[in-house]
């Protein structure tokens, strides 16, 4: 297969705005190094670490929700995930679906013609379990807004499976954050889980692997998308902040909370867990500064876990469950890869319900 020498690609050339992506059409191919396989992407899914980093909100001058980070400055020393400056241009993108096209020294030519997803936390070869040598796809490394990219061998996995290329590229963060944190929270059939903002990826991907573990799922979202969720398969389904909580949810024991939204409504989710419970949390959409009464927390008994790098076994669970039929996309919309300022203006808008994907 020959392949060009240069290609398309969505550059991100700072921390700010839309305005800080530039399409380019002449963009060079990567070559693979030792360790590595080039892709050609097919898909690639949106995600809140694209939002988040583009604009710098990880910093910790930002105090605002996801959608208003450029209101605010970003400290230049902490923007991205993992507190420290990017460098740029960086080429954003984790969660692809793409082909194998050729393979770098130490990777077996067999692996050419493989259809994968992406593992997207790429990782210390000489120690795999060190989270504090992480990277992100898209963030440390150049990632799939782009005909072809570079991974290392071990972060592109292989998948066999009818669904298209657009359905599997909205598994690879959505659901390895929602598989990470109900690992997290160690999360069984004994449960009834929580999961606030059910309508946005790493909602539905949580209401579809709680429901796998055999707990009792509560989903809340907006009316508008309580049809769409239903889909989904939660047990109950709540309006996505009731004035009461307690009264909503009746006489059920919510036993773990599983949330990415943070925001001024933290505390009720918080008041309603059961003695013993769990919250878990791996994003905080709606804004990052919340009260908490430290005696709700120790007179209940409550544990907090934050979930950001994924244990090792979360990624290859999700491909067996994906080869399995165990859990299914929910594709939102796809739109063309030079059109993802719109695509990913409609992605903080959040009026979908699931993933949105974007295509070379």
């Amino acid at each position: 297969m020959t392949l060009p020498a240069s290609m398309s690609a969505m550059i991100l050339t700072g921390h700010g705005d839309m305005d800080k992506y530039e399409w380019r059409t002449n963009w060079p191919v990567p070559q693979p190094s030792a360790g590595e396989v080039l892709v050609r992407v097919r898909a690639c899914g949106m995600n809140n670490t694209d939002v988040n980093t583009r604009a710098g909100w990880y910093s910790k001058a930002v105090t605002g929700a996801t959608s208003g980070a450029t209101e605010e400055t970003p400290d230049g020393e902490d923007p991205s995930w993992g507190g420290k400056p990017l460098a740029f241009p960086r080429i954003q993108g984790a969660d692809i679906c793409g082909e194998v096209v050729a393979v770098g020294d130490g990777v077996a030519a067999s692996r050419i013609g493989e259809r994968i997803i992406t593992d997207c936390w790429v990782r210390d070869p000489e120690d795999l379990t060190d989270k504090t040598k992480t990277g992100y796809v898209g963030s440390e490394i150049d990632g799939g807004f782009a005909e072809y990219c570079v991974l290392p061998a071990r972060n592109a996995l292989k998948v066999v499976s009818d669904l298209s290329d657009a359905e599997l590229a909205t598994f690879s963060c959505s659901y390895s954050t929602a598989e990470g944190m109900l690992t997290r929270a160690q999360v069984t059939a004994a449960d009834t889980v929580l999961v606030p903002g059910a309508s946005g990826g790493v909602g539905g991907a949580l209401i579809q692997l709680a429901k796998r573990r055999g707990a009792q799922v509560i989903a809340m979202a907006s009316e508008a998308k309580h049809a769409n969720v239903a889909e989904l398969g939660p047990d109950r389904i709540l309006p996505r902040a009731p004035d009461n909580l307690r009264a909503a949810l009746g006489a059920e024991k919510i036993t773990v909370v599983a949330d990415v939204v943070g925001g001024p409504y933290w505390p009720k989710l918080i008041d309603i867990l059961d003695r013993g419970g769990r919250y878990t949390c791996s994003g905080a959409i709606a804004g990052p500064m919340v009260d908490l009464d430290l005696r709700t927390m120790y007179l209940r008994d409550l544990t907090f876990t934050g979930s950001t790098v994924i244990d090792l076994e979360v990624m290859p669970n999700l491909i067996r469950y994906i080869e399995a039929g165990e859990i299914k996309p929910a594709l939102a919309a796809t739109y063309p890869l030079s059109e993802l300022k719109a695509a990913q203006s409609a992605f903080i808008a959040k009026e979908h319900t699931g993933n949105i994907v974007v295509t070379p």
